[in-house]
Protein backbone atom coordinates (compact mmCIF):
# COMPACT_ATOMS: atom_id res chain seq x y z
CA UNK A 1 0.00 0.00 0.00
CA UNK A 2 1.42 3.39 -0.99
CA UNK A 3 1.79 6.02 1.70
CA UNK A 4 0.86 9.70 1.68
CA UNK A 5 2.40 11.72 4.51
CA UNK A 6 0.85 15.10 5.38
CA UNK A 7 2.63 18.26 6.44
CA UNK A 8 2.69 19.14 10.11
CA UNK A 9 -0.63 20.65 11.20
CA UNK A 10 -2.48 19.64 8.02
CA UNK A 11 -4.33 16.70 9.54
CA UNK A 12 -7.12 18.57 11.32
CA UNK A 13 -9.72 18.22 8.57
CA UNK A 14 -9.20 14.46 8.30
CA UNK A 15 -9.45 14.18 12.08
CA UNK A 16 -12.88 15.82 11.69
CA UNK A 17 -13.61 13.21 9.00
CA UNK A 18 -13.75 15.68 6.16
CA UNK A 19 -12.92 13.56 3.09
CA UNK A 20 -10.65 15.89 1.09
CA UNK A 21 -6.87 16.28 1.16
CA UNK A 22 -5.56 19.15 -0.93
CA UNK A 23 -2.26 19.14 -2.81
CA UNK A 24 -0.66 21.72 -0.50
CA UNK A 25 -1.26 19.55 2.57
CA UNK A 26 0.95 16.70 1.34
CA UNK A 27 4.59 16.47 2.42
CA UNK A 28 5.49 13.43 0.35
CA UNK A 29 4.16 10.37 -1.42
CA UNK A 30 2.34 9.69 -4.66
CA UNK A 31 0.44 6.93 -6.45
CA UNK A 32 -1.30 6.04 -9.69
CA UNK A 33 -4.69 7.61 -10.58
CA UNK A 34 -7.40 6.19 -8.34
CA UNK A 35 -5.02 3.95 -6.41
CA UNK A 36 -5.84 3.39 -2.75
CA UNK A 37 -3.32 5.04 -0.43
CA UNK A 38 -2.73 5.15 3.31
CA UNK A 39 -2.78 8.73 4.59
CA UNK A 40 -0.74 9.50 7.69
CA UNK A 41 -0.12 12.59 9.80
CA UNK A 42 3.36 14.11 9.99
CA UNK A 43 4.09 11.98 13.08
CA UNK A 44 3.03 8.74 11.38
CA UNK A 45 -0.47 8.40 12.88
CA UNK A 46 -3.02 6.73 10.61
CA UNK A 47 -5.66 9.12 9.32
CA UNK A 48 -7.51 7.55 6.40
CA UNK A 49 -7.58 5.27 3.39
CA UNK A 50 -8.20 7.26 0.25
CA UNK A 51 -8.10 7.40 -3.55
CA UNK A 52 -5.15 9.28 -5.02
CA UNK A 53 -5.62 11.73 -7.89
CA UNK A 54 -2.31 13.07 -9.26
CA UNK A 55 -3.96 15.68 -11.53
CA UNK A 56 -6.43 17.22 -9.08
CA UNK A 57 -6.04 19.96 -6.49
CA UNK A 58 -8.00 17.55 -4.28
CA UNK A 59 -5.13 15.07 -4.26
CA UNK A 60 -6.81 12.44 -2.04
CA UNK A 61 -10.47 11.65 -1.42
CA UNK A 62 -10.96 9.56 1.70
CA UNK A 63 -12.77 6.23 1.50
CA UNK A 64 -12.57 5.31 5.18
CA UNK A 65 -11.17 6.55 8.49
CA UNK A 66 -11.00 3.05 10.01
CA UNK A 67 -7.48 1.62 9.92
CA UNK A 68 -8.66 -2.01 9.95
CA UNK A 69 -10.93 -1.51 6.94
CA UNK A 70 -9.89 -2.81 3.53
CA UNK A 71 -10.88 -1.03 0.35
CA UNK A 72 -12.12 -3.92 -1.76
CA UNK A 73 -15.29 -5.15 -3.43
CA UNK A 74 -16.89 -5.94 -0.08
CA UNK A 75 -16.24 -2.38 1.09
CA UNK A 76 -18.04 -0.89 -1.91
CA UNK A 77 -20.85 -3.40 -1.57
CA UNK A 78 -21.43 -2.16 1.98
CA UNK A 79 -21.35 1.49 0.91
CA UNK A 80 -23.82 0.97 -1.94
CA UNK A 81 -26.13 -1.02 0.34
CA UNK A 82 -26.01 1.74 2.96
CA UNK A 83 -26.87 4.43 0.38
CA UNK A 84 -29.83 2.47 -0.96
CA UNK A 85 -31.05 1.62 2.53
CA UNK A 86 -31.21 5.33 3.36
CA UNK A 87 -33.24 6.06 0.20
CA UNK A 88 -35.66 3.27 1.08
CA UNK A 89 -36.53 5.18 4.27
CA UNK A 90 -37.02 8.59 2.63
CA UNK A 91 -40.39 10.02 1.54
CA UNK A 92 -39.78 10.55 -2.19
CA UNK A 93 -43.01 11.00 -4.23
CA UNK A 94 -41.37 10.25 -7.54
CA UNK A 95 -40.09 7.42 -9.71
CA UNK A 96 -36.91 9.50 -10.06
CA UNK A 97 -34.50 9.43 -7.10
CA UNK A 98 -30.84 10.08 -6.32
CA UNK A 99 -29.39 6.81 -5.04
CA UNK A 100 -25.77 7.90 -4.45
CA UNK A 101 -24.72 11.45 -3.62
CA UNK A 102 -20.94 11.36 -3.62
CA UNK A 103 -19.21 12.26 -0.37
CA UNK A 104 -22.50 12.26 1.55
CA UNK A 105 -22.74 8.52 0.93
CA UNK A 106 -19.07 7.79 1.52
CA UNK A 107 -18.43 7.39 -2.21
CA UNK A 108 -16.58 10.57 -3.28
CA UNK A 109 -16.91 11.30 -6.97
CA UNK A 110 -19.90 9.02 -7.61
CA UNK A 111 -23.38 10.29 -8.46
CA UNK A 112 -26.17 7.85 -9.33
CA UNK A 113 -29.75 8.76 -10.19
CA UNK A 114 -32.58 6.31 -10.74
CA UNK A 115 -35.29 6.94 -13.32
CA UNK A 116 -37.71 4.03 -13.13
CA UNK A 117 -35.80 0.92 -14.19
CA UNK A 118 -32.87 3.00 -15.51
CA UNK A 119 -29.80 4.13 -13.58
CA UNK A 120 -27.64 7.02 -14.74
CA UNK A 121 -24.21 7.32 -13.13
CA UNK A 122 -21.41 9.87 -13.14
CA UNK A 123 -17.92 8.69 -12.21
CA UNK A 124 -16.32 12.06 -11.52
CA UNK A 125 -13.09 11.28 -9.65
CA UNK A 126 -10.09 9.03 -10.21
CA UNK A 127 -11.05 6.67 -7.38
CA UNK A 128 -14.58 5.87 -8.52
CA UNK A 129 -13.39 5.71 -12.12
CA UNK A 130 -10.84 3.04 -11.17
CA UNK A 131 -13.58 1.00 -9.46
CA UNK A 132 -16.18 1.65 -12.19
CA UNK A 133 -16.84 -1.94 -13.26
CA UNK A 134 -17.17 -3.15 -9.68
CA UNK A 135 -19.49 -0.29 -8.78
CA UNK A 136 -21.62 -0.84 -11.90
CA UNK A 137 -22.14 -4.51 -11.00
CA UNK A 138 -22.97 -3.67 -7.39
CA UNK A 139 -25.41 -0.92 -8.34
CA UNK A 140 -27.28 -3.17 -10.75
CA UNK A 141 -27.50 -6.00 -8.22
CA UNK A 142 -28.53 -3.84 -5.27
CA UNK A 143 -31.09 -1.70 -7.12
CA UNK A 144 -32.64 -4.33 -9.35
CA UNK A 145 -32.47 -1.87 -12.26
CA UNK A 146 -32.61 -3.15 -15.83
CA UNK A 147 -29.90 -0.91 -17.24
CA UNK A 148 -27.22 1.62 -16.34
CA UNK A 149 -26.12 4.56 -18.48
CA UNK A 150 -22.84 6.40 -17.85
CA UNK A 151 -22.75 10.21 -18.03
CA UNK A 152 -19.15 10.85 -17.02
CA UNK A 153 -18.94 13.99 -19.15
CA UNK A 154 -18.92 16.74 -16.51
CA UNK A 155 -16.10 19.29 -16.65
CA UNK A 156 -14.78 18.21 -13.25
CA UNK A 157 -13.37 15.04 -14.85
CA UNK A 158 -10.88 17.15 -16.78
CA UNK A 159 -9.47 18.42 -13.48
CA UNK A 160 -9.06 14.77 -12.50
CA UNK A 161 -7.07 14.06 -15.66
CA UNK A 162 -9.95 11.93 -16.99
CA UNK A 163 -11.48 12.03 -20.45
CA UNK A 164 -15.28 12.29 -20.85
CA UNK A 165 -17.09 8.96 -21.21
CA UNK A 166 -20.74 8.30 -22.03
CA UNK A 167 -22.76 5.26 -23.03
CA UNK A 168 -24.47 2.16 -21.71
CA UNK A 169 -22.50 0.37 -19.00
CA UNK A 170 -24.98 -2.39 -18.25
CA UNK A 171 -28.17 -3.73 -19.88
CA UNK A 172 -29.96 -6.91 -18.86
CA UNK A 173 -31.33 -9.29 -21.47
CA UNK A 174 -33.02 -7.59 -24.43
CA UNK A 175 -33.72 -4.34 -22.57
CA UNK A 176 -34.08 -1.38 -24.93
CA UNK A 177 -31.21 1.00 -25.60
CA UNK A 178 -33.60 3.93 -25.96
CA UNK A 179 -32.28 6.73 -23.75
CA UNK A 180 -35.67 8.45 -23.34
CA UNK A 181 -37.27 7.90 -19.94
CA UNK A 182 -40.57 9.00 -18.37
CA UNK A 183 -40.91 9.53 -14.63
CA UNK A 184 -43.80 10.51 -12.38
CA UNK A 185 -43.35 13.31 -9.83
CA UNK A 186 -46.17 14.52 -7.57
CA UNK A 187 -48.57 12.95 -10.07
CA UNK A 188 -47.02 14.85 -13.00
CA UNK A 189 -45.53 13.07 -16.01
CA UNK A 190 -42.05 14.29 -16.96
CA UNK A 191 -39.64 13.01 -19.59
CA UNK A 192 -35.87 13.15 -19.93
CA UNK A 193 -33.01 11.81 -22.00
CA UNK A 194 -30.20 10.27 -19.97
CA UNK A 195 -27.81 10.65 -22.92
CA UNK A 196 -28.33 14.32 -23.72
CA UNK A 197 -30.03 15.97 -20.73
CA UNK A 198 -28.24 18.18 -18.22
CA UNK A 199 -26.33 16.34 -15.47
CA UNK A 200 -27.85 12.83 -15.49
CA UNK A 201 -30.84 14.02 -17.50
CA UNK A 202 -32.99 15.88 -14.97
CA UNK A 203 -32.83 18.10 -11.86
CA UNK A 204 -34.14 15.78 -9.17
CA UNK A 205 -32.77 18.11 -6.49
CA UNK A 206 -35.58 20.60 -7.21
CA UNK A 207 -38.37 18.05 -6.70
CA UNK A 208 -39.62 19.37 -3.34
CA UNK A 209 -39.24 22.98 -4.46
CA UNK A 210 -41.40 22.39 -7.52
CA UNK A 211 -44.19 21.07 -5.32
CA UNK A 212 -43.83 23.97 -2.88
CA UNK A 213 -43.98 26.45 -5.74
CA UNK A 214 -47.18 24.85 -7.03
CA UNK A 215 -48.72 25.06 -3.56
CA UNK A 216 -47.82 28.75 -3.13
CA UNK A 217 -49.07 29.68 -6.60
CA UNK A 218 -52.42 28.19 -5.63
CA UNK A 219 -52.42 29.66 -2.11
CA UNK A 220 -51.79 33.22 -3.30
CA UNK A 221 -53.89 32.91 -6.45
CA UNK A 222 -50.98 33.90 -8.72
CA UNK A 223 -52.05 34.12 -12.35
CA UNK A 224 -49.01 34.98 -14.48
CA UNK A 225 -45.69 33.18 -14.02
CA UNK A 226 -42.24 33.69 -15.53
CA UNK A 227 -40.00 30.60 -15.44
CA UNK A 228 -36.41 31.65 -16.20
CA UNK A 229 -33.79 29.08 -17.20
CA UNK A 230 -36.78 26.79 -17.57
CA UNK A 231 -34.87 23.76 -18.85
CA UNK A 232 -37.58 21.15 -19.63
CA UNK A 233 -40.29 22.93 -17.66
CA UNK A 234 -40.59 21.29 -14.25
CA UNK A 235 -41.53 24.61 -12.64
CA UNK A 236 -43.80 25.38 -15.62
CA UNK A 237 -45.85 22.24 -14.99
CA UNK A 238 -45.81 23.01 -11.25
CA UNK A 239 -47.20 26.51 -11.88
CA UNK A 240 -49.99 25.25 -14.15
CA UNK A 241 -50.84 22.51 -11.64
CA UNK A 242 -51.11 25.27 -9.03
CA UNK A 243 -53.71 27.09 -11.10
CA UNK A 244 -51.62 29.70 -12.92
CA UNK A 245 -53.44 31.07 -15.94
CA UNK A 246 -50.33 31.59 -18.04
CA UNK A 247 -46.61 30.79 -17.87
CA UNK A 248 -43.74 32.23 -19.89
CA UNK A 249 -40.86 29.72 -20.07
CA UNK A 250 -37.49 31.18 -21.05
CA UNK A 251 -34.42 29.19 -22.03
CA UNK A 252 -31.66 29.51 -24.61
CA UNK A 253 -32.17 26.00 -26.00
CA UNK A 254 -34.86 25.28 -28.57
CA UNK A 255 -34.83 21.47 -27.96
CA UNK A 256 -35.52 21.81 -24.23
CA UNK A 257 -38.30 24.32 -24.93
CA UNK A 258 -39.95 21.77 -27.19
CA UNK A 259 -39.88 19.36 -24.26
CA UNK A 260 -41.50 22.05 -22.08
CA UNK A 261 -44.48 22.13 -24.43
CA UNK A 262 -44.55 18.33 -24.53
CA UNK A 263 -44.77 18.33 -20.73
CA UNK A 264 -47.54 20.91 -20.72
CA UNK A 265 -49.55 18.82 -23.17
CA UNK A 266 -48.92 15.40 -21.60
CA UNK A 267 -50.06 16.70 -18.19
CA UNK A 268 -53.40 17.76 -19.62
CA UNK A 269 -52.89 21.53 -19.84
CA UNK A 270 -53.76 23.70 -22.81
CA UNK A 271 -50.55 24.53 -24.68
CA UNK A 272 -51.81 28.10 -25.11
CA UNK A 273 -51.30 28.58 -21.35
CA UNK A 274 -47.52 28.43 -21.82
CA UNK A 275 -45.34 30.58 -24.07
CA UNK A 276 -41.84 29.31 -24.80
CA UNK A 277 -39.22 31.99 -25.43
CA UNK A 278 -35.80 31.06 -26.86
CA UNK A 279 -33.68 33.86 -25.43
CA UNK A 280 -30.91 34.92 -23.10
CA UNK A 281 -32.58 35.35 -19.71
CA UNK A 282 -30.74 38.54 -18.74
CA UNK A 283 -31.67 40.17 -22.04
CA UNK A 284 -35.28 38.97 -21.77
CA UNK A 285 -35.60 40.44 -18.26
CA UNK A 286 -34.30 43.81 -19.46
CA UNK A 287 -36.59 43.88 -22.49
CA UNK A 288 -39.60 42.91 -20.37
CA UNK A 289 -38.81 45.73 -17.95
CA UNK A 290 -38.56 48.24 -20.82
CA UNK A 291 -41.89 46.99 -22.15
CA UNK A 292 -43.56 47.53 -18.77
CA UNK A 293 -44.45 43.88 -18.23
CA UNK A 294 -45.28 42.48 -14.78
CA UNK A 295 -45.52 38.93 -13.45
CA UNK A 296 -47.22 37.53 -10.36
CA UNK A 297 -44.51 34.91 -9.83
CA UNK A 298 -40.97 34.48 -11.12
CA UNK A 299 -38.62 31.49 -10.90
CA UNK A 300 -34.87 32.08 -11.24
CA UNK A 301 -33.00 28.77 -11.43
CA UNK A 302 -29.80 29.67 -13.28
CA UNK A 303 -26.85 27.40 -14.08
CA UNK A 304 -23.81 27.33 -11.85
CA UNK A 305 -22.26 30.83 -11.89
CA UNK A 306 -19.52 29.99 -9.35
CA UNK A 307 -17.97 26.51 -9.64
CA UNK A 308 -15.67 27.35 -6.72
CA UNK A 309 -15.16 30.00 -4.05
CA UNK A 310 -12.58 31.67 -6.30
CA UNK A 311 -15.38 32.63 -8.70
CA UNK A 312 -17.72 33.90 -5.97
CA UNK A 313 -17.20 37.63 -6.49
CA UNK A 314 -17.95 37.56 -10.20
CA UNK A 315 -20.87 35.18 -9.67
CA UNK A 316 -22.30 37.42 -6.95
CA UNK A 317 -22.58 40.27 -9.45
CA UNK A 318 -24.40 38.02 -11.93
CA UNK A 319 -26.81 36.72 -9.29
CA UNK A 320 -27.48 40.22 -8.04
CA UNK A 321 -28.23 41.53 -11.51
CA UNK A 322 -30.83 38.92 -12.44
CA UNK A 323 -32.49 39.14 -9.02
CA UNK A 324 -32.64 42.95 -9.25
CA UNK A 325 -34.34 42.74 -12.63
CA UNK A 326 -36.74 40.01 -11.48
CA UNK A 327 -37.77 41.94 -8.36
CA UNK A 328 -38.53 45.01 -10.49
CA UNK A 329 -40.65 42.87 -12.84
CA UNK A 330 -42.52 41.28 -9.95
CA UNK A 331 -45.96 42.69 -9.20
CA UNK A 332 -46.56 43.87 -5.61
CA UNK A 333 -47.61 40.83 -3.61
CA UNK A 334 -45.85 38.60 -6.14
CA UNK A 335 -43.65 35.60 -5.42
CA UNK A 336 -39.96 35.14 -6.29
CA UNK A 337 -38.43 31.66 -6.19
CA UNK A 338 -34.71 32.28 -6.60
CA UNK A 339 -31.84 29.78 -6.48
CA UNK A 340 -28.09 29.31 -6.62
CA UNK A 341 -26.57 25.91 -7.33
CA UNK A 342 -23.02 27.28 -7.01
CA UNK A 343 -20.93 25.55 -4.37
CA UNK A 344 -18.85 28.73 -4.06
CA UNK A 345 -21.88 30.74 -2.89
CA UNK A 346 -22.97 30.00 0.67
CA UNK A 347 -26.57 30.29 1.83
CA UNK A 348 -25.69 33.38 3.89
CA UNK A 349 -23.94 35.04 0.96
CA UNK A 350 -26.86 34.25 -1.35
CA UNK A 351 -29.24 35.87 1.14
CA UNK A 352 -27.06 39.00 1.16
CA UNK A 353 -26.94 39.04 -2.65
CA UNK A 354 -30.73 38.90 -2.96
CA UNK A 355 -31.11 41.51 -0.22
CA UNK A 356 -28.72 43.79 -2.11
CA UNK A 357 -30.70 43.20 -5.30
CA UNK A 358 -33.91 44.20 -3.53
CA UNK A 359 -32.28 47.38 -2.24
CA UNK A 360 -31.09 48.31 -5.73
CA UNK A 361 -34.53 47.53 -7.14
CA UNK A 362 -36.15 49.79 -4.56
CA UNK A 363 -38.40 47.05 -3.18
CA UNK A 364 -38.69 44.99 -0.03
CA UNK A 365 -39.74 41.39 0.44
CA UNK A 366 -40.66 38.88 3.11
CA UNK A 367 -38.72 35.62 3.10
CA UNK A 368 -41.40 32.95 3.27
CA UNK A 369 -39.02 30.01 3.23
CA UNK A 370 -35.40 29.04 2.71
CA UNK A 371 -35.15 26.38 0.02
CA UNK A 372 -32.68 23.53 -0.43
CA UNK A 373 -32.14 20.30 -2.32
CA UNK A 374 -34.46 17.33 -1.92
CA UNK A 375 -33.86 14.87 0.91
CA UNK A 376 -32.28 12.24 -1.35
CA UNK A 377 -29.43 14.76 -1.92
CA UNK A 378 -28.27 14.79 1.72
CA UNK A 379 -25.79 17.16 3.33
CA UNK A 380 -23.82 15.47 6.11
CA UNK A 381 -22.43 17.01 9.28
CA UNK A 382 -18.81 16.52 8.20
CA UNK A 383 -19.20 17.65 4.58
CA UNK A 384 -21.06 20.99 4.44
CA UNK A 385 -19.83 21.52 0.86
CA UNK A 386 -22.57 19.09 -0.13
CA UNK A 387 -25.12 21.87 0.41
CA UNK A 388 -24.72 23.27 -3.10
CA UNK A 389 -28.38 24.14 -3.83
CA UNK A 390 -29.85 27.00 -1.86
CA UNK A 391 -32.81 29.25 -2.52
CA UNK A 392 -35.30 31.74 -1.16
CA UNK A 393 -39.05 32.06 -1.52
CA UNK A 394 -39.66 35.81 -1.32
CA UNK A 395 -43.00 37.59 -1.27
CA UNK A 396 -42.69 41.12 -2.59
CA UNK A 397 -44.18 43.64 -0.17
Amino acid sequence: MKLIRLRDGKDRSLQRRHPWVFEGSIANGRADPGETVRVEAADGRFLAWGAYSPSSMIRVRAWSFIEAERIDRAFFERRVARALALRARLPVPSTGMRLVHGEADGLPGLVVDRYGDTLCAQFLAAGTDRWKDTLADLLMAASGAARLYERSDAGVREREGLAPVTGWLRRTGDVSGNTEVTIEEHGWQLTLDVATGHKTGFYLDQRDNRLRFSQLVRHFGLRTVLNCYSYTGGFTVAALAGGAEHVTSVDSSAPVLQRVQDHVRMNGFDEARNACVDADVNQFLRQSLEAGRRFDAIVLDPPKFAPSAAHAERAARAYKDINRLALKLLAPGGLLFTFSCSGGISADLFHKIVAGAALDAGVDGAILQRLEGACDHPTTMVFPEGEYLKGLAVLRL
